[in-house]
C-alpha cells in the first residue's frame, strides 16, 4: 500500500490532492490500519475526469482500455497497463483453478468481448491457466449450441441471466442437462440469488459459482467462490484490499452488509485507493481449517443507488427476487416496477411468469403479495403475465428493475 500510495503521490491529481489534504506526503506516512483516515475514490471522479484523468502511468504503457457502458451517458473508462493484464490473467487463473478447471479443461465463454471486461478476464485467465478456452462472446444463441453440442466443454462462464436463457433453449430443443458435457459454470457481471443457482443447475446439470469483478479494478476475479469456500467468494486481497463501509463512510465489522471499497494494491495504469464501488455485501474471515488464507465475501446483495425506499421502507431487487423464485410455481422470469407517478406515495409492482400456463394466476399473485410482505414489510402489487411477456436477455445481462414515472406501464398487465 505504500508503493501505491507514492505512485499516486507523484502521478498528481485529485487522489494525490486528497491524500495531501490529510497529511499524507509520502507512502511511508500511512500503514494498513490508517487507511480509515485515507479518502474515497467514487465514480463520480472517473465521469469529472473521463476521459483518462486518472491515469497514473505514462501513456506508452498503456496496452488496452476497458470500461462499462456507464450512466448518465458517459461511459467509464479504465487504461491497463502490461502489468495490470498480468495480474488480471493471475487472479483470473486462480479463480477457474479454485472452480477445478484444469488444463485440460475447454472454457465455453459467452460473456462478451470488447470494452467489457468479462470475456477477455476469463480468456486471459484460461490461457494463463493453460486451458482451452473457446471465444463464444455473448449472443447468436443457435451458434452457441451447437458449439457446446459440439464441442462438449465442461466449464461455462456467462451472466447466470443468460445461462437461463441457454438452458431454457437446450429445454426447448429437447436437449436435456444429462446430455450435456457441462460441470462447473462461473457466473457473474449481475446480482442473482441462490434460487437462480438452483435454477441454473437443475437446467444445464453443472455446479454454478459466482464469480465478482468490475472494471475500474480490474475486471472479473477481484473475488470468486470455489468449489471449497461455502458459498462465499475468496477475495484476491493481495492485489485489491477489501473493505465494507456503512453510509457514513465508518468501517463495518465482518458479517455486516454494506459498500464494498477497494484498494488496489498492485495496479499501475489506475490505481485506486479506497474505491466505493457501489456494490453491497459483506466480508467473511477465510473459512476454519481451510487452506485458503484468504478473506471471502458475500454474494453481492445489490447496489446502494439500487435500493429502493417505498414509504420509508429500505429495499434491494434481489431480495424480491429472492421471495419469487422460491415460489416452484413461478420461471426464473420477473420484473420490478417502481411505480413513482404518484410521489407521495410510490408503489412496487412485480410481473411474473407461471411455469405452468394452467396455474391459477389470481391465487399465485395473492400468495406472492403475501410472501413479500412478510419479507419486506410492505405491500406488493403481483400480476402474473402470460408467457414470454418477461423480456429475456439473449445477449447478456437482464433488466430486473424499472422506474416508472410517467407514460405507458412498462409491461402490459402490470396496471
Amino acid at each position: 500500500m505504500r508503493q501505491l500510495v507514492d505512485r499516486l503521490l507523484g502521478a498528481g491529481g485529485v487522489q494525490a490532492e486528497r491524500l495531501r489534504e490529510v497529511g499524507v506526503e509520502r507512502g511511508d506516512d500511512v500503514g494498513l490500519d490508517d487507511l480509515p483516515r485515507l479518502p474515497f475514490v467514487t465514480k463520480q471522479d472517473f465521469w469529472d475526469s473521463y476521459p483518462f484523468g486518472l491515469r497514473a502511468a505514462p501513456v506508452e504503457d498503456v496496452v488496452c482500455v476497458h470500461g462499462s457502458s456507464g450512466t448518465k451517458g458517459r461511459p467509464t473508462l479504465v487504461p491497463y497497463t502490461a502489468r495490470d493484464l498480468d495480474v488480471w490473467a493471475e487472479v483470473m487463473a486462480r479463480a477457474l483453478g479454485g472452480a477445478g478447471v484444469t488444463r485440460r479443461s475447454l472454457v465455453h465463454c459467452a460473456y462478451g468481448y470488447g470494452l467489457f471486461t468479462g470475456g477477455m478476464g476469463v480468456h486471459h485467465g484460461g490461457t494463463r491457466l493453460g486451458a482451452t478456452v473457446l471465444p463464444a462472446s455473448s449472443g447468436a444463441t443457435d451458434r452457441q449450441l451447437r458449439l457446446m453440442l459440439d464441442l462438449r466443454p465442461d466449464v461455462l462462464c456467462c451472466t447466470p441471466s443468460y445461462a437461463i436463457y441457454l438452458g431454457e433453449a437446450f429445454g426447448a430443443a429437447g436437449i436435456t442437462a444429462e446430455q450435456l458435457s457441462l460441470r462447473v459454470g462461473l457466473f457473474g457481471a449481475e446480482p442473482w440469488t441462490g434460487q437462480m443457482r438452483e435454477e441454473i443447475e437443475r437446467l444445464l446439470g453443472l455446479r454454478a459459482l459466482n464469480i465478482y469483478g468490475l472494471s475500474e479494478v480490474i475486471g472479473p476475479g477481484v473475488a470468486c467462490e470455489s468449489l471449497d469456500s461455502d458459498g462465499l467468494l475468496n477475495v484476491a486481497e493481495d492485489h485489491f484490499y477489501p473493505e465494507v463501509v456503512g453510509p457514513d463512510g465508518e468501517v463495518l465489522r465482518d458479517g455486516e452488509p454494506g459498500e464494498l471499497v477497494f484498494t488496489t494494491l498492485t495496479k499501475t495504469g489506475v490505481p485506486l485507493l479506497r474505491y466505493r464501488t457501489g456494490d453491497v455485501a459483506a466480508l467473511h474471515p477465510p473459512g476454519t481449517g481451510s487452506a485458503r488464507t484468504l478473506r471471502r465475501m458475500s454474494r453481492v446483495l445489490g447496489r446502494t443507488d439500487d435500493m429502493l425506499v417505498i414509504r420509508g421502507t429500505n429495499v434491494f431487487p434481489s431480495e424480491i427476487e429472492a421471495v419469487v423464485l422460491a415460489d416452484p410455481r413461478v420461471a426464473p422470469h420477473y420484473l420490478v416496477v417502481e411505480d413513482r407517478r404518484d410521489r407521495s406515495r410510490p408503489e412496487l409492482r412485480v410481473g411474473v411468469e407461471p411455469r405452468d400456463a394452467h396455474e391459477d394466476p389470481v391465487r399465485l399473485e395473492n400468495d406472492l403479495a403475501t410472501a413479500l410482505q412478510a419479507r419486506l414489510g410492505i405491500q406488493c402489487i403481483v400480476r402474473a403475465v402470460p408467457p414470454d411477456n418477461i423480456p429475456r436477455s439473449p445477449t447478456g445481462k437482464a433488466q430486473r428493475l424499472v422506474r416508472w414515472e410517467h407514460g405507458v406501464v412498462p409491461l402490459p398487465g402490470l396496471e
